[in-house]
């Protein structure tokens, strides 16, 4: 119940928000685009201006021939202060018009009622929008956010330790080959205190929830009666995942378990292991020298999917980001029809020609052929993500999962680690973050 009051209340608030804009966006739009004289302000992630800045421009060209008039201000943000900064301004008078959202961080943000409601119909390739992205812009029935890109993660390895330890460069298939070949590898590199066969980080809870996954459990689930979403740790499909991800880290990482992975592709790049289970993007970070990665890698390093248990590949959380209009901004129209030109067809094939999953299965269909995205794009359809839940956030910021992980590694038993988990998970899932 509490949930429905909470979006009820959120809701309610945006509307009166829509309301009280409606009127001057209903004006404005009614003028001719060439009389228009406002100011859009576009917040986007880095990662555009550095690995697609002409895109933008090229998005910002076709607008203004449309609206010769109107400035566009795009501003870009990072990711460790990006929310930070925007609850800030939203408490204020000056907010973007426009933000890019990574897809765990929507809900809070249409639940608070920040976010303009959209029509699917105005934006191409909407009716193949990848689910696991689209959910994240859902609320019962009404689309808050226009899905942007998709990642997936998935296995990073050096062709030339897997060939010297196994006599092949392919990734075994499954984990029961994988785990063969890792010992043989181990064997090899062993002298090297410092060299993990598999670097598995202990705090990697993406990597942990989905061995989870893969034994078919989840970190909380929605009960329709209630209308609440309730921790799952504590099953014994969710215990046999995290137990399995224990395992690996205890036998194959032979660096600092209670470290996070922030820095795996540099252990890669340094030659401190043979496999890490990373965004596919990551791959290249291993070899480019701009982000420390080792030059002399170049042509070494290979993805594919990550073997799991079972004999099936390892399920992956989809990642990704979003667009969204902030719903108190009087130019939603001209932010709408701006999202429109960065997310279509046209502009999506710019992402998926830098290995770039698009928004759409329609474009994504071509990346399972493509050798550099096989792996990630077919990690897709069989891809898991966090509860779509008001609390969630929360969780996030407390760090519940990485603590539960690395009190299991210090010792804590399972049981009593994701029994702790669920009791924090339960007491702020259902709360507005």
């Amino acid at each position: 119940m509490k949930r429905k009051l909470i979006a009820a209340i959120g809701v309610a608030g945006m509307m009166i928000s829509i309301a009280a804009c409606g009127s001057d966006d209903d004006k404005a739009s009614s003028q001719d685009p060439k009389d228009r004289k406002e100011t859009l302000t576009v917040w986007l992630m880095s990662d555009a201006q550095s690995t697609w800045p002409e895109l933008v421009a090229d998005v910002n060209k076709q607008f203004a021939a449309k609206y010769p008039n109107v400035k566009v201000n795009v501003q870009y943000q990072t990711w460790a202060d990006k929310t930070k900064k925007l609850d800030a301004s939203l408490a204020g008078d000056k907010f973007p018009d426009v933000v890019e959202l990574g897809n765990t961080e929507t809900m809070t943000y249409i639940l608070n009622g920040a976010l303009g409601e959209i029509d699917p119909k105005k934006y191409e390739n909407s009716d193949t929008w990848i689910k696991g992205l689209k959910d994240t812009c859902s609320f019962e029935g009404k689309q808050y956010c226009v899905p942007y890109y998709a990642g997936a993660r998935v296995a990073i390895y050096n062709k030339d330790m897997f060939k010297a330890g196994t006599g092949s460069d392919a990734l075994p298939a499954t984990q029961d080959e994988l785990t063969a070949a890792l010992d043989k590898i181990g064997a090899k590199y062993g002298k090297d205190k410092a060299f993990s066969p598999l670097y598995l980080p202990g705090r990697y809870w993406y990597a942990a929830m989905s061995y989870v996954a893969a034994e078919g459990g989840q970190i909380a689930k929605y009960d329709e009666g209630s209308k609440e979403w309730k921790a799952t740790l504590s099953t014994p499909e969710a215990q046999k995942g995290i137990q399995d991800f224990v395992d690996l880290v205890n036998k194959y990482n032979h660096g600092d378990k209670t470290k996070d992975e922030a820095d795996h592709a540099n252990v890669m790049a340094n030659e401190k292991t043979a496999l890490l289970y990373g965004n596919g993007w990551e791959s290249g970070s291993v070899v480019d020298p701009a982000a420390n990665g080792n030059p002399k890698l170049k042509d070494k390093i290979g993805t594919a999917g990550m073997p799991g248990p079972n004999g099936k590949a390892l399920p992956s959380f989809i990642g990704g980001s979003d667009l969204a209009t902030i719903s108190k901004s009087k130019v939603q129209d001209l932010g709408e029809e701006w999202i429109s030109l960065f997310t279509s067809e046209k502009s999506e094939e710019v992402l998926a020609s830098k290995n770039i999953l698009p928004n759409n299965t329609k474009q994504l269909e071509p990346l399972k052929a493509k050798p550099e995205t096989a792996a990630i794009a077919n990690a897709v359809p069989d891809a898991w993500f966090t509860p779509i839940a008001p609390g969630w956030t929360a969780i996030e910021k407390k760090e519940t999962l990485e603590i539960m992980l690395l009190d299991i590694i210090k010792g804590k038993s399972v049981a009593d680690a994701t029994k702790a988990a669920d009791a924090e998970i339960d007491s702020l899932i259902n709360n507005e973050s």
